[in-house]
């Protein structure tokens, strides 16, 4: 039987003392509060990089590395989607300061390595997050990483539609849904929604501001029907080779 991946908020704090001890690498899923087309819930982001966390974890367990989860972060710098109801963002700058704040505190705790397991890519929020680990690194010596799966390196890894640019509410992440949250995919909208060939990257360095203004009427990019739960573990299994190479072993 596989052994379970631990969960910082599940254990007891002797618990936690124990599993600390073993100077583990600490997973730090963030994602946002967001609107990811009319066929996925707000939280998919969150869904994303629990999910990626816990394949990380499992192949780090195997090895002989230990590991614990933290508790996820859900509210994030995400106005790019504050055109479509329900997507609550926090501003950047309160932002970076808590998430710098948290992860030097974590870092005091006995992890050898903290890396942040980040499924929402709004620029100004990766920008935000990869500082407020610099600011945590330089403060705690604790190694403390972000890996931006937008990098070409790591993109390669990634599907098409990814590196296309589309890459929001359409096969890739509707595919990540199917794979570990089926029960919370609209699959019958999914199946009717037409393909939104934009590249939201190249949008937003344009001017736009919000996933409206550059052309999703419906708060989605790519082609959300063609997505497959195969898809979905392929791309999990790709996110939790980066997680693992931004682990520094030295």
């Amino acid at each position: 039987m596989t052994k379970p991946v631990v969960r910082l908020q599940n254990l007891t704090w002797p618990a936690a003392d124990e599993a600390l001890r073993q100077r583990p690498v600490g997973l730090l899923p963030i994602g946002a509060i967001e609107a990811h087309g009319p066929h996925l819930p707000l939280d998919t982001d969150i869904i994303i990089a629990e999910a990626t966390a816990e394949r990380a974890a499992g192949r780090l367990e195997e090895s002989g590395v230990p590991v614990i989860i933290l508790p996820p972060i859900a509210y994030t710098v995400s106005f790019a989607g504050t055109s479509f109801a329900g997507t609550t963002p926090v501003e950047a700058d309160q932002f970076e300061a808590y998430l710098a704040s948290l992860l030097g505190q974590a870092a005091r705790q006995g992890y050898r390595a903290l890396i942040c397991c980040n499924a929402h890519l709004e620029p100004e929020h990766v920008a935000r997050v990869q500082h407020a680990c610099l600011i945590a690194e330089e403060q705690s010596g604790v190694p403390t990483r972000a890996p931006d799966q937008r990098s070409d390196a790591h993109a390669s890894r990634l599907s098409e539609e990814f590196r296309r640019g589309a890459r929001h509410a359409g096969g890739y992440e509707t595919s990540i849904l199917l794979a570990v949250r089926p029960d919370v995919v609209d699959v019958e909208q999914m199946r009717a929604l037409p393909p939104v060939w934009i590249d939201l990257p190249a949008r937003l360095r344009a001017g736009a501001r919000t996933f409206a203004d550059a052309g999703a009427d419906l708060a989605y990019f790519g082609d959300p029907a063609r997505a497959t739960a195969e898809e979905g573990h392929a791309m999990l299994d790709a996110l939790a080779d980066i997680i693992i190479g931004a682990i520094p072993w030295h």
